[in-house]
């Protein structure tokens, strides 16, 4: 269910225990049940009604709070998602309510000291589609450097930050990289390690002094103020 984009492995767990979920006809209530290539399968009316009532949201993370557990005496993004910290100006005419925050969760990492667009999803498509192994959603992001060395960062380092790193001993993909202005870098990645625009520039004598991403795919940070949040709107596809 999961491969056919249906929905995640936990939603799936949840269809089949309440015998939603049909093979050839037939319900199939036991959890790891085989299917076969040639056999159909069909979930219920009430798993997709539930799964449309499922919210994604998108919040302009500040710097000083983790994206996921809170950890270190710092709190975890979902903090902020409250009435009063909504958007005033969020066109979706979702009412907030705080079951949306039962098995809300982020859809990839924003480290502690970065800003910007954070997604958190009930959603387990969204999340497999965001993060999932085969993952190719681009992620952009401005970041603001200085240069350890006297004069600027040659061009063949700037080739090297676009192909030609690697991390963990593994060989990251081609990225765009390039100048902005005289201290700021556009990064437009398809990966996402831990910490590796920060990793890539201190590779090429570049200190990271700020970071922001402002871009999934095709959803946009814009005027999302810091601290605030939205509902993904229903015409907003990554």
């Amino acid at each position: 269910m999961s491969e056919l984009g249906i929905c995640s492995r936990r939603e799936a767990d949840e269809w089949i225990e309440r015998g939603w979920v049909r093979v050839d006809g037939k319900v199939v209530s036991e959890l790891g049940s085989k299917v076969l290539p040639h056999q159909k399968v069909s979930v219920e009316r009430q798993a997709a009604a539930e799964q449309s009532k499922r919210v994604t949201i998108l919040i302009n993370k500040p710097v000083g709070y983790v994206s996921g557990q809170a950890e270190d005496g710092y709190q975890p993004a979902i903090a902020l998602v409250k009435p009063e910290t909504r958007w005033t100006e969020d066109a979706v005419q979702t009412q907030f309510h705080p079951t949306q925050l039962r098995s809300l969760v982020p859809a990839g990492r924003l480290d502690i000291d970065s800003v910007g667009l954070l997604v958190l999803t009930q959603d387990g498509r969204v999340a497999k589609h965001l993060i999932g192994q085969d993952t190719s959603v681009e992620k952009e992001y401005l970041v603001r450097v200085q240069y350890s060395k006297p004069g600027r960062l040659p061009d063949t380092e700037l080739k090297r930050l676009n192909h030609g790193l690697t991390l963990d001993g593994k060989a990251l993909l081609p990225a765009k990289v390039s100048w902005q202005n005289e201290d700021q870098l556009r990064f437009i990645l398809r990966e996402g390690k831990k910490r590796q625009i920060r990793r890539m520039c201190d590779m090429v004598g570049l200190k990271v002094i700020g970071l922001k991403r402002v871009r999934i795919g095709k959803v946009r940070l814009g005027n999302l103020p810091e601290g605030q949040w939205r509902y993904l709107r229903e015409d907003e596809q990554f």
